[in-house]
Formats: C-alpha cells, sequence, structure tokens
C-alpha cells in the first residue's frame, strides 16, 4: 500500500541523494504502484513505490517512496 496519494504536501528526507533536492516541499503529482513499473526506465529505482513529485519552482522528478516524508508543517486537517 502507498503511503502518499495524488495532492499530498511531502518533504525529501535528508538522507536522499543531493540530486532530490534534501528537505524540500513538494506535492505527489503521480503514483507508479509495482504493477505499473513496466519499461526500462524504471529499472534505475529499487523495487517498490514510485511518485511524481512536483516542487514549489515547478521541477518534477520521480522519487522512490523511501526518501519522501509527509510534510507535517502543510498538513491538511
Amino acid at each position: 500500500m502507498n503511503k502518499f496519494t495524488f495532492d499530498d504536501i511531502v518533504r525529501v528526507k535528508d538522507d536522499a541523494p543531493n540530486s532530490l533536492r534534501r528537505g524540500q516541499k513538494a506535492w505527489v503529482i503521480m503514483v507508479f504502484l509495482p504493477h505499473d513499473r513496466s519499461g526500462s526506465y524504471f529499472e534505475q529505482f529499487p523495487p517498490g513505490i514510485l511518485y511524481s513529485i512536483e516542487y514549489e519552482d515547478g521541477e518534477a522528478v520521480d522519487v522512490h517512496e523511501d526518501f519522501l516524508e509527509i510534510d507535517r508543517l502543510s498538513k491538511r486537517s
């Protein structure tokens, strides 16, 4: 089961690779469950759930679930 869903506000964990912009806030814009991961593009990621996230400046990247956490400061009620 995925930890996050569309439009969740997340933060990149401090132990993520530098290229993922540690500590930055982003929005989940796509969820790739394991059965959705077909094609050679996904081979660069470890097994599990991937998310496309969009940072506040509009840049988007694909990130493994292990590198994300819910942004508690922006949590919706």
